[in-house]
């Protein structure tokens, strides 16, 4: 049998000997990169040790990031009832000024006034003719004040590590991760939605898996604050993508309480009634159990 010519050659050549490459590898002073060094929040040291080189957004939040902790608390304590949160949801809606009672159809006129009064009280708004008021601070929408709302909570409350508007700069993946947290060795991914349920796309719910798959986190929460049902709409998307992803069909989500679903035990959706991180607090204690080893 006669080999091409190029063959014979790399056959006759004198491979080098363990001794000599060993002898070049040490003689190779060449500098090398060090690496960034790990990030200090522990979620996102998490993502880095999973391949990824996370960074944080800045907060699209209608107040300074630096806030001091009495108003920082001051704050949360109103968020944490929903009235306010659809108050503010429409309050960010009209940047330029707003009438209380034109920011949402569902206070009733004192309702919204006392809303208007407290952003006043806290430094986010100021009062101008004719009844109306204005944010000092412009925001795009309320989806960054819910993210930190609910990491704060969550820090809190649960002594979760917890980071908010994550990039993970992945090819073929994008948006943010709204919520990473952190505790028991644990990585929970939680994907926050502050507008009605009718406003939900496919393509959103398929942007959600998506970072699911690539992240592969130890829990996922879906978590829409809004006091509405979600199984007229947000879980039938949830569990039609889902079957798509795992090849199944006639997955049935197991109710825990109320519009606190597990449609998987490493999968929630919860809703925002009546009490939007009681809930979400209450779908990680199912999976944490879930995740822990059988007697």
């Amino acid at each position: 049998m006669r080999f091409p010519m190029e063959a014979r050659a790399f056959a006759m050549r004198k491979l080098p000997s363990a001794r000599e490459i060993e002898l070049a590898a040490a003689a190779d002073r060449r500098s090398r990169a060090q690496g960034a060094a790990l990030p200090r929040s522990e979620p996102l040291a998490m993502l880095v040790r999973r391949g990824f080189r996370p960074s944080q957004a800045k907060l699209d939040v209608p107040f300074a990031e630096n806030l001091d902790e009495v108003t920082a608390e001051r704050l949360a304590k109103q968020l944490g009832h929903y009235a306010f949160r659809l108050f503010l949801r429409g309050a960010i809606q009209n940047g330029e000024g707003f009438a209380p009672s034109e920011t949402t159809q569902y206070l009733e006129a004192a309702q919204a006034e006392a809303c208007a009064e407290s952003l006043v009280d806290l430094g986010l708004a100021e009062r101008l003719p004719r009844g109306c008021y204005r944010l000092l601070r412009p925001a795009r929408s309320f989806g960054g004040t819910l993210e930190w709302y609910v990491a704060r909570e969550l820090n809190r409350r649960l002594g979760f590590d917890v980071a908010s508007g994550v990039r993970l700069h992945a090819r073929g993946v994008g948006g943010d991760l709204d919520v990473v947290a952190s505790a028991e060795g644990k990585l929970v991914y939680l994907e926050l939605k502050s507008s009605p349920p009718k406003n939900l796309s496919i393509r959103e719910v398929g942007a959600f898996f998506d970072r699911v798959r690539l992240l592969r986190p130890d829990l996922s929460l879906f978590v829409v604050d809004t006091a509405l049902r979600l199984n007229d709409k947000v879980l039938p998307m949830l569990v039609a993508e889902l079957e798509q992803c795992r090849g199944e069909t006639k997955l049935v989500p197991r109710r825990i309480i109320r519009e606190i679903w597990a449609l998987t035990p490493r999968l929630y959706a919860v809703n925002g009634r009546p009490d939007l991180i009681a809930n979400i607090g209450r779908a990680i204690a199912e999976g944490l159990r879930s995740l822990s080893p059988p007697l």
